[in-house]
């Protein structure tokens, strides 16, 4: 069978070729073995500072217990999806333990953390409808926001006098409104700011909701997020959270009111049409939020952090710009895509794998390397990141 490109999508290779011409192209980096600070990838042994591993949660022995001991009680899939035979006991309880640790009434789980996002602005508003959004928010967010068909109204960057303008422009709006905005942004890894944009929801009567999912393990007691963080408790009604980053495995999900999660188990389509978490998956996650509630989870965010503010007063030392991070989630700007995607490769040809990130994913002019650095990454490790950073980042003019 003939695998060549037929002429109905040449367009596709036209496009590839530019991206290779611009020396924007890449290829995947194929992991190989376990998800570790220190990682092979494209057999090669490297720093690994891509990872949205925070805690080292990936290979966690109780984690792993977990998801061993459910697949021999549970099997190794739920076989359908959640409104017909695919709602295992074990979904209800991961569902109940987050509520919980949110500090809210209930809970529900969807396959991804996009498809919480998107999944939930979608069923809850329509096209009578008005969202009011940062303009940095994920893109998950942005396509929610776009299947509901409500009117979007986009602010400028955690501008509370800019939202406030938009909130005032349109009080008089018939339908439903809906303020919203990540917690932290995956980007830039700077913090919203919650309680002025939670001032303005109950002011102009929105709906506020928050994307916690680079907050959630990170932020707040516990790792609660930045709901917890900003002690805005109460003040949001819709929180989205995930757990594929610091949780470690695979999944998002919505916490609010008990009737905000029924009415999407009756109308979010991600949830009505995909099947739900093997039991495997939601043994980890079940283990992982335990874990966040003990004295190994605080030690394990006292080190994260303890990681970040070394790593990030040592760039500032080097003359690298990091831009507005406040987080784990620290960009190294550069500017130019290419340049920033020249640094990539060159910094894994040294032993550092840092990805570069440009358009559309950032706005032009704004390509960067994004690195987060996690709780298991050795200090050693992180010198001799910064060693190796400093040395690419001179032969190219970054500092």
């Amino acid at each position: 069978m003939s695998t060549a490109t037929r002429p109905q999508l040449a367009y596709l290779t036209a496009a590839l070729d530019d991206l290779k011409s611009r020396r924007l192209y890449f290829r995947l980096r194929i992991l190989e073995g376990e998800q570790k600070p220190v990682a092979t990838f494209d057999g090669k042994e490297v720093i690994n500072l891509s990872s949205n591993n925070y805690l080292g949660l990936t290979t966690h022995r109780a984690l792993r217990r977990a998801a061993q001991d459910a697949t021999k009680r549970l099997g190794v899939g739920s076989g359908a999806v959640r409104t017909i035979a695919g709602t295992m006991k074990l979904h209800m309880e991961l569902e109940e333990q987050i509520a919980r640790f949110k500090g809210t009434e209930a809970c529900v789980v969807f396959q991804s953390g996009f498809a919480a996002n998107a999944g939930a602005v979608a069923a809850i508003l329509g096209k009578e409808d008005l969202i009011i959004s940062d303009e940095l928010n994920h893109a998950s967010i942005i396509d929610g926001c776009r299947l509901s068909k409500a009117t979007i109204k986009v602010f400028a960057h955690k501008d509370v006098k800019d939202c406030e303008r938009i909130c005032q422009e349109t009080a008089n709006w018939p339908g439903k409104k809906l303020l919203i905005t990540d917690g932290v942004f995956s980007m830039d890894g700077d913090i919203a700011p919650l309680p002025q944009l939670c001032d303005l929801a109950e002011k102009y009567n929105c709906i506020m909701m928050v994307d916690d999912a680079h907050s959630s393990g990170v932020l707040g007691r516990g790792g609660r997020g930045t709901i917890d963080h900003h002690n805005c408790h109460g003040r949001v009604d819709i929180q989205v959270g995930t757990l594929s980053k610091a949780v470690g495995a695979i999944g998002g999900y919505v916490c609010g009111s008990r009737d905000l999660i029924e009415f999407l188990y009756h109308r979010a389509r991600p949830f009505l049409f995909s099947t739900s978490h093997p039991p495997s998956v939601t043994a980890t996650c079940q283990a992982a939020f335990a874990l966040l509630d003990s004295p190994e989870g605080e030690k394990l965010i006292k080190k994260l952090w303890a990681n970040t503010k070394f790593f990030k007063r040592q760039l500032k030392k080097l003359g690298f710009n990091t831009g507005l991070s406040e987080t784990p989630i620290t960009p190294i700007m550069v500017g130019e895509a290419a340049k920033a995607f020249e640094f990539s490769r060159r910094l894994f040809e040294e032993g550092v794998l840092a990805v570069a990130v440009g358009f559309p994913t950032v706005p032009e002019g704004k390509a960067r390397i994004r690195t987060i650095v996690t709780a298991t990454h050795r200090r050693d490790d992180l010198k001799r990141t910064l060693e190796i950073l400093a040395r690419v980042g001179k032969s190219l003019g970054i500092i």
